[in-house]
């Protein structure tokens, strides 16, 4: 039986129970989502396992290396870089307000993070002492010699050594391309592994002996200003060779900035340097130079060929560096040693220099 289409003959509900019926209906169908939805979404998570990343860790400890000579401006911006700190800024004004600056010391350290006076108490303690050795790397070596003095006070063959600098593993953004034409690779790291005394773990290696020794030249270098020196046409680099000629040359410090200053002197009026100790580093031995040792055919006999040789002859102090940077004014072209202290005389005219040099042989100070 069927009902015609008429409003009086239909059969209804009362409002109330439609709107009941609705909200039951929009209820069950919440609760099958939730039921079946969850369901699927487990099985989809087991099966296909979202990528999400995964909360910050909290900062807590971190490895921390400090090289020798690191200004406090360097060690501030290695604490933000490892998270110990928000602002190397902050840390670099609060050590120089409390004028420790200089008392920062190097090392390996495993440091937590903490507050500014926690870090710099740390920092100023020094690295754990224990199960570390030291290394002590003097001034003047060549790369040979200096090679050949870790090999003496570590695990660590010449050869192994000499294979970390030549693996790649070693970096320096002053690595030579190429080693001079003739010479040994190793050649290209002349100059370039700061002297120093170091604190290592007993089981460091050579690449992380020799990175050390590298980064803090590098450190070194950038910490001085080379306006001068770049202002006259030189690069920073040879920069570093004026330095390590300085190193070979001078015994007291006082002398460093005058040697700077004939060096750059001879090279601005376009002498040659006429340096003994880049002709003993092309010799290989240190001796009492002869006349025919003037001739020997190398670009680092300074005697015979104009300008700077072509890599540093050897490793340099700070004092170096600062004296290659900032060269006495001076009017002086010439130097030789007047005392058996080391200190030496300087000289405006080949004349004078003469007189000296024979004042100094007269005394038995030079042969």
């Amino acid at each position: 039986m069927t009902f015609p289409d008429q409003p009086g003959n239909r059969f209804s509900l009362h409002p109330a129970v439609i709107w009941l019926l609705k909200f039951g209906a929009v209820v069950v169908t919440v609760l099958v989502i939730a039921v079946f939805g969850g369901k699927i979404a487990r099985d989809l998570a087991q099966r296909f396992p979202a990528e999400v990343d995964e909360a910050p860790l909290q900062v807590g400890e971190a490895e921390l290396t400090i090289p020798s000579g690191a200004s406090a401006r360097t060690i501030g911006a290695l604490l933000e870089e490892r998270g110990l700190i928000e602002d190397g800024g902050e840390f670099e004004r609060e050590v120089r307000r409390r004028n420790v600056a200089d008392d920062l010391k190097a090392g390996d350290y495993i440091i937590a993070s903490g507050t500014l006076d926690e870090l710099i108490a740390a920092l100023l303690a020094g690295p754990d002492q224990t199960d570390v050795f030291r290394l002590t790397v003097i001034e003047g070596l060549t790369i040979s010699a200096m090679l050949n003095s870790i090999a003496d006070q570590t695990d660590h063959s010449r050869s192994d050594l000499e294979e970390a600098l030549l693996s790649g593993d070693v970096t320096s953004v002053l690595l030579p391309e190429q080693s001079p034409s003739g010479l040994p690779e190793v050649t290209r790291w002349e100059g370039l592994l700061a002297p120093d005394t170091y604190e290592f773990r007993s089981d460091a290696g050579a690449v992380e002996i020799l990175s050390r020794l590298a980064d803090t030249l590098v450190t070194r270098l950038d910490a001085q200003d080379w306006t001068l020196v770049e202002d006259a046409g030189f690069t920073p680099y040879e920069g570093l060779i004026v330095a390590s000629m300085i190193e070979r040359e001078a015994k007291l410090n006082e002398d460093r900035p005058l040697i700077a200053s004939v060096i750059m002197n001879r090279l601005d009026a376009g002498i040659g340097l006429q340096i003994d100790a880049t002709v003993l580093y092309a010799l290989g031995e240190v001796r009492v130079l002869t006349t025919a040792d003037l001739e020997v055919d190398s670009l680092y006999n300074t005697y015979k060929w104009a300008g700077l040789p072509p890599t540093p002859i050897a490793g340099v102090r700070l004092a170096s560096l600062e004296a290659a940077a900032l060269p006495a004014e001076t009017g002086f072209y010439y130097y030789v040693l007047i005392d058996v202290d080391g200190k030496h005389g300087f000289s405006e005219t080949l004349e004078e220099h003469n007189r000296k040099k024979q004042e100094a042989k007269d005394a038995g100070v030079i042969p």
